[in-house]
This record gives structure tokens, C-alpha cells and sequence, in this order.
């Protein structure tokens, strides 16, 4: 399905980006408060090695280049929204992505504290690159759940859609007609939906995307990016 392929790879086109940005990018640092009078005050330390390396899916190593990244983008220790949108729009030059980073922000930031610590960010990247195929399924439908309820319906389906169309922009193909998002959120329906209710619920939604080889190809794709 294209939701899911698609979300896949923009979550793994920002995790990518966290290695290779550097710190020259000064006009996405503007809102960061970070100069070394404020540092004492905003910049947040994260959890030791020692417990990340057992809560997540990381050796020690691993965690030192997720971290050095990480701190490339945020010296302070924590992205806001806004920051997390100006560096997700880079990798979409030619379309709007804000509306789709908000919702991945909000999947990032899982104690919706507005904010995305270290913790978070390593939380994430050990489900979508180590987790079980059931754990990155999990995640990716909280990301389309957008009002938490535990059910996908073809409301939040239908803005995730123009989201995706939004953030591809003009390289859209094939080219965009009207009722092309309805056509997506009907054929979305139709293969997860298996009790016709209305609503997709989480085990609906992991039974139809195991049975998508596609889908499968697209969560193994990055499995050994680190």
C-alpha cells in the first residue's frame, strides 16, 4: 500500500539525514536557543548509555553515532516542531511536507510532551530499523492514528493521504485527478477493513500488511542502515 511504503521511506529519509547534515545549517537553528549563556538552562542531557543500550536495539556504539548526529541538528538536546519541520522539508524540496512531519512528530514525540528528546528519537529508530515486523507495524499505525483512539477510519486515512500528495509535490505521478484521494482511501478500506465496520483496528491493519509483500520488502529495507 502506498501509505505504508511511503511513510517507511520518509521516516528513514529523515533518520538519513540526521548523519548527514552538518552544523553550517545555521538558518534552521534559529528558534534553538542555544548560545552558551542558555545552554545551562534549555539543553536537555540524555539518559545514560548504559539504560538506552538495554531499553533499545543498540550496542553502546551505535547509541555515541545516533548521538553525535543527533546533537549535529540540536545542540540543545531537543527538536520542537517547528525545527522538525524545517529539516524534514529538505528532503521534499519540491512539495509541502509540513502537515506530514507534523504527524510523524507527533509519533516521535510519544509522551506528546511537544518535543523530541534523544530518548525518543533512539525509542523510534529501535523499533524501525531492529524492531519485529508486529513492533514497526504497531508503529506506523499509531502514526496514522492520528486521534489515538486505537482505529485508523477513512477520515484521518483521507488527510494522511493529502498529506503524502502534499509532501510529493509536483513529482506526483501519476498526475494528481480529483478523486484520486478517495480512490486511495477506498482501496485502503477495502484490503484492511476485513469486517467492513468502518474502521481499521490494529490487528486488521497487521494482518493485511503481512499479507503485502510489498509492505514486507519496504520495513526489511533498512534493517541494517546502522
Amino acid at each position: 500500500m502506498l501509505q505504508v511504503c511511503v511513510a517507511t521511506d520518509a521516516v528513514m529519509g529523515l533518520i538519513m539525514g540526521t548523519f548527514s547534515m552538518q552544523g553550517k545549517q545555521d538558518n534552521y537553528r534559529k528558534d534553538r536557543v542555544c548560545d552558551d549563556l542558555e545552554l545551562s538552562v534549555v539543553c536537555h542531557r540524555p539518559e545514560a548509555l548504559d539504560l538506552l543500550e538495554a531499553q533499545s536495539n543498540f550496542n553502546r556504539k551505535e547509541l555515541q553515532v545516533l548521538y553525535r548526529g543527533f546533537k549535529n541538528e540540536c545542540p540543545s538536546g531537543v527538536v520542537n516542531e517547528e525545527t522538525f519541520k524545517q529539516i524534514y522539508s529538505q528532503f521534499f524540496p519540491h512539495g509541502d511536507a509540513s502537515t506530514y512531519a507534523h504527524y510523524l512528530f507527533n509519533a516521535f514525540d510519544s509522551s506528546q510532551s511537544g518535543s523530541i528528546k534523544f530518548e525518543d528519537f533512539v525509542t523510534a529508530l529501535s523499533i524501525l530499523l531492529r524492531g519485529t515486523t508486529t513492533e514497526k507495524l504497531q508503529w506506523t499505525f499509531n502514526l496514522y492514528d492520528i486521534n489515538k483512539d486505537g482505529y485508523i477510519n477513512k477520515e484521518e486515512m483521507t488527510d494522511i493521504v493529502k498529506a503524502i500528495y502534499d509532501m510529493m509535490g509536483r513529482f506526483t505521478y501519476p498526475a494528481l485527478k480529483t478523486d484520486t484521494t478517495k480512490q486511495h482511501v477506498d482501496a485502503f478500506f477495502q484490503k484492511m477493513d476485513k469486517n467492513r465496520d468502518g474502521v481499521v483496528t490494529l490487528d486488521e491493519f497487521i494482518l493485511s500488511c503481512q499479507e503485502d509483500e510489498n509492505i514486507m520488502r519496504s520495513l526489511q529495507l533498512f534493517e541494517n542502515v546502522i
